[in-house]
């Protein structure tokens, strides 16, 4: 299995990514070159900006892109 489908699978079955769990999971190092591809090929990703701190106390933000509801469940939409 490539990343792109990984990635996508992983969205589909728990809704969202993030680069942390695109690296760790998936060796994706690169994720917003994933959405991007996938984007393009028609699929609808939310990017949610989230804010937490890290373990020095400093606030941080980070993306968690989100799959929005599919109307037909492809992998790459479109035509394939």
């Amino acid at each position: 299995m490539n990343k792109t489908i990984a990635v996508l699978e992983h969205m589909r079955e728990h809704g969202g990514i993030t680069q942390l769990e695109a690296t760790e999971l998936y060796g994706a190092t690169r994720l917003s070159a994933i959405i991007f591809n996938l984007r393009k090929r028609g699929h609808d990703i939310e990017t949610v900006t989230t804010g937490t701190t890290d373990r020095y106390g400093h606030a941080v933000n980070y993306a968690k892109y989100v799959l929005r509801q599919e109307e037909e469940p492809t992998l790459f939409g479109g035509s394939e």
